[in-house]
Parts: structure tokens; sequence; C-alpha cells
């Protein structure tokens, strides 16, 4: 009763003082009071703007002039939350319709969402390069979330997005059909691609990417000009996907993270390289700066104990390891490999294995999540604690 008190009390203000109390709430909660009533449905009546959409030439310079004033005039105050509808009539053979929600709110927030007619059965590359010498709407975007962007949105998103020449933050969320991403900027600190299930390759130059984070199916991935990266998630949950690899791809993916001080990283992978021959401690690089180390997989076997014992050798500065056991990660079997590089290691017993691991001095606390006492888990306790010679603490959880 005291509610439906308050919400006619509010209803009986004039407009303007409507659309202030609705600002003064955060724009996630101030978007939720449109399924209260009629009243606060009202307060959220988008602007709507019909214009023609050509998705082939957008991308190229004064290209897309209508869109780019339609959104400029939209963002010129955030005096008051408001939504604005963008219907975008697709004028090639196919006679599609993208439709562009925007979302404003009176902090400086913005929610874009895309929405088209028809799902598209065509993959394409997203490219977002800065330029200092151009100005646009989007300029000083720092934190950039996109999420479903499709093969008619994609154009439109390189379109705004481009010239954001301080990014400093970039999350790809869902983006199927989205195959390769190039992202070259000087501001870029972090870079998020997660369950984007076409991802086959990804570029990033960005000399100040701190944070570099995928999860999904594994692809090709070239980061470069990198000297400031500090934290990298391989999250490979959906194993190598439909992409052909190599040793030296992998390798080549391991080597552009080597100076990393934190890493996430699917067993599977390690264990991948093993059965190919590669034996970490004679490869060209080491983890030299690493300090924490998360390993995650479905299953300790022999073959990912060893694995991991094997990789633990280019680790010398490691302080904490993480090995969690996830049952509901797929298996993923190790593929067949036409030559070695040198002779497996994994066929070797136990005890090479275990004289063969380096002195681990420098690491100092292990977490054991998911383990449930089978023999290669209790093997690979023994391990840590005959290696870890400055230990302080075992948690098993």
């Amino acid at each position: 009763m005291e509610e439906e008190k308050l919400d006619d009390l509010i209803s009986s203000l004039p407009f303007e003082i409507q659309q202030r109390v609705v600002s003064l709430m955060p724009l996630k909660e101030a978007v939720r009071t449109s399924t209260l009533s009629t009243f606060w449905r009202s307060l959220w009546s988008p602007i709507q703007v019909n214009l023609n959409f050509d998705p082939n030439p957008i991308i190229h310079e004064g290209s897309g002039q209508d869109v780019k004033q339609v959104i400029g005039m939209f963002l010129r105050s955030y005096a008051c939350p408001e939504q604005l509808k963008l219907n975008l009539k697709v004028t090639d053979h196919t006679n599609e319709e993208l439709v562009v929600k925007a979302t404003k709110g009176v902090d400086q927030e913005l929610h874009l969402e895309f929405f088209e007619t028809q799902k598209v059965a065509t993959k394409t590359c997203l490219y977002l390069r800065s330029n200092p010498t151009q100005n646009a709407n989007f300029f000083g975007v720092k934190l950039l979330h996109l999420r479903s962007v499709a093969n008619l949105s994609k154009p439109l998103v390189a379109m705004l997005f481009s010239n954001c020449n301080v990014l400093e933050s970039l999350r790809l969320e869902k983006c199927r059909g989205l195959e390769s991403l190039e992202v070259e900027t000087e501001s870029l600190q972090s870079l998020v691609v997660e369950d984007c299930s076409d991802m086959a390759a990804i570029v990033v130059s960005a000399p100040n990417l701190k944070s570099f984070e995928f999860r999904g199916a594994l692809p090709q991935i070239d980061i470069k000009k990198t000297v400031s990266l500090v934290n990298a998630v391989l999250n490979l949950r959906d194993g190598p996907g439909s992409n052909q690899f190599e040793c030296e791809d992998v390798l080549s993916i391991l080597a552009s993270l080597k100076d990393v001080e934190v890493l996430t990283i699917s067993g599977w992978l390690l264990e991948w390289l093993c059965w190919g021959g590669v034996i970490f401690g004679r490869l060209a690089f080491k983890f030299n700066k690493l300090r924490e180390l998360s390993w995650t997989d479905s299953v300790i076997n022999k073959e990912k104990r060893d694995s991991l014992a094997c990789f633990l050798n280019i680790c010398p500065s490691l302080v904490k390891l993480s090995v969690e056991i996830q049952s509901n990660l797929s298996f993923i079997p190790s593929p067949f490999f036409h030559q070695y590089w040198h002779e497996p290691h994994l066929w070797m017993d136990f005890t090479t294995v275990k004289s063969n691991t380096s002195e681990l001095e420098q690491l100092k606390h292990v977490d054991l999540v998911g383990f449930v006492g089978k023999e290669d888990e209790l093997l690979l306790m023994g391990l840590l604690l005959e290696k870890a010679i400055r230990l302080n603490s075992l948690t098993i959880v």
C-alpha cells in the first residue's frame, strides 16, 4: 500500500522532476523501474530514428555520417537517463534490419545492444585501430564491452569505436560468427575474449597491455610489442575447436606470455605439447617472472601430472601454485603428431620424472582443489612436497 501511494505521489509530479528522480538512481536500477507501472514506462519511451544502412562501405572514411550525427546528438547531454532506438534498414540485397538500442545514464554511462532481424551464417573479422588524427563521438571511451556482435553490427561497431584513442579496457563476449580480432592501440591495458565460439585468430599490438584473458576454444594468438603484460588467462575449456595447430604454433603463444607474473592455463595444453615431444627445460625461453600459476583440468592422470612437473622446470620464480580439478570440464584427448621434437618424456617412469624436476626454491604456497586421493594426485602432492623446500602452506579443498 505504501509503495502504491509513493508511486501515485511521484506520478503527480511534473515530467521534468520525474526525470530528475530517475537520474538520481544508478542506471541499471533506473532502467528496471520501467517494469513497475505505465507511469515508469513512459519515462523510458525511446527516441526512435529510422535510417538506411549500407554495411559494405560504412567502414570507409566519410561514410555512415547519418549514424554518427544521430548518436552524436543523443550524447550531447547526460542531464537525464534516455534511450535511443536506431532502426537501420540494410540497403543491400538482403533487405534485413539492424536495431541499435542505446541507453545512457547521468554518470557518463552508455550501454549498446545490437539486434539483427536474421542470423546470417557468415564469419567476420573485427578491426579496432586508434587514429590520433581523427576525432569521433566515442573518442573518450575508456571501457568498452561488446556482446553478440554479429555480421551486420560488426562494421557499425568498427566505425563507431575505431577512433577510441584512450580505450583502456576491451571485452568481447558471445560474439558468434566473429572469426578474427585485430586490435592496435597504445592505450589498451586489458583485453578479455570469452565464449566467441568461432574465434580462430587474435592479433594484438598494444605496448601497454597489462592483462589478457581468453576463455573458449584455442585460437591462434599473436601478442605484439607488449612490454607491460602482467596477467594472462588461457582458459581453453573448449579444447582446440576446429583449428589445426602444430607444436610451434602453441609454443609461439607461450613465448609471447613468458614475462607475465600471473598465469592461468588449461592442463591439456601442456599435455598436448609433451605428447609432441616438447621438453620445456630445453626451450629457448623461461617464465622467469612468473610468481603465480593456476593449472586447471578435468582430471589428474599420469600424463597431466608429468606434464605439469615438466612445465615447472621453466618457472624458477614461482611463489604460488594452484592445481584445480573441475569435474564439469570435458576431457580433451591429445592429438596425433606426425613427428616428435624429442623422445617424449611422458614415457618415463615417475622416479625419473621426479629426478628431472627442478628444485622449486621460491614456491611457498600450494592450493589443491578437487583432489580425491587418487594415486596420481598423491604422487603429485609428494613431488611438490619434496621439491618445494621453502613451502609454507599446503591447502587441500
